[in-house]
């Protein structure tokens, strides 16, 4: 890490990895420290998945729910997918806006959805795994009618309130004119934030004496959402870990890594940036790494690239514990 910020790939950088609610490793890099928050990109999926699942335990909204239930507007196929398949990326709908659109820097939900509403499918849903965003939009979306609520307000109330998280939140995402809250990459947070966060998500829900979540819905997120939908070559898994199973995604997350029955072993959300949180069930630990590039700096010197170089930490955290306690 610190040859990374010495690089100049990173202004900064932060490091937690702990069991439980024990801290193993706390380390802070160039200009970040306890306090610093920034923009963690993809590693806001699992937060908004973790929104959607309280929501979904609250008995207001299904994981089997289509679009058209409570976006009437999606016809067709589109109002077919379901809440699963839209935080699953299996939905058909397109990874992003097309090129030459305004980008998606509307002030709610509601109007960031007007955008996607007329976009044709890229795919029958649950056809094909293709990772990107709007489907999220729309998944936030449902959450917001179902409860009558704002997508920030459900965050704070199931998620930031009860765990402490003063450092994160989804909105707003920039210091310009109103912006969306793009639940794929808009949500800002710490380093200590996120890892209550994962402390909670592998204590199966429980936080503090508190429920936080079911172990239903961790259980959810953490299974085989891509099903039979067909993989494209080099996903994240495959170029990250090598692996090659087809289970690659649940609901909000990334399983990277699964055992012989299938189920996953360590789960992660990485970010383009370079924030990198992760659960290793294998070895009982948790981490993240909190990082956002230098756009300004020598971003890709040597085949630097922050979405898979992140990965590595959680390959050096699993052989640190093993060195440790074999």
């Amino acid at each position: 890490m610190q040859r990374w910020v010495d690089r100049g790939f990173y202004p900064g950088a932060a490091l937690i990895m702990g069991r439980g609610q024990q801290i193993l490793l706390e380390r802070y890099f160039g200009r970040y420290g306890t306090e610093t928050e920034v923009f963690i990109a993809s590693a806001g999926k699992w937060l908004a998945a973790a929104t959607i699942a309280a929501v979904v335990d609250q008995g207001v909204l299904s994981w089997g729910d289509a679009v058209a239930r409570w976006l009437p507007e999606f016809s067709g196929e589109a109002g077919e997918a379901t809440l699963r398949q839209l935080l699953s990326h299996t939905s058909g709908f397109a990874e992003q806006l097309p090129a030459g659109r305004r980008s998606d820097d509307y002030p709610t939900l509601t109007q960031s959805v007007a955008q996607i509403v007329g976009l044709p499918l890229r795919d029958r849903p649950g056809s094909r795994f293709r990772y990107g965003g709007l489907s999220m939009q729309v998944a936030g979306r449902m959450a917001e009618l179902a409860t009558g609520q704002s997508f920030e307000a459900l965050f704070q109330r199931w998620l930031a309130q009860p765990l402490g998280l003063r450092h994160t939140r989804f909105t707003p995402v920039d210091a310009g004119p109103g912006h969306s809250p793009m639940l794929a990459g808009g949500a800002r947070s710490s380093a200590r934030d996120y890892a209550r966060f994962l402390a909670m998500i592998a204590a199966h829900g429980a936080w503090e004496g508190q429920q936080v979540l079911s172990p239903a819905a961790i259980e959810e997120m953490q299974r085989d959402q891509v099903g039979e939908a067909v993989l494209e070559p080099g996903e994240f898994v495959e170029r990250a870990r090598g692996a090659r199973h087809t289970g690659v995604y649940g609901l909000g997350l990334w399983r990277e890594c699964v055992d012989r029955e299938g189920r996953a072993t360590r789960v992660s959300s990485p970010s383009w940036a370079g924030t990198y949180p992760w659960i290793d069930a294998e070895r009982d630990i948790y981490g993240v790494l909190l990082a956002h590039v230098d756009l300004d700096g020598p971003r890709w010197e040597g085949g630097f690239n922050p979405f898979y170089a992140s990965a590595a930490i959680a390959e050096w955290g699993a052989a640190a514990v093993d060195a440790a306690a074999p």
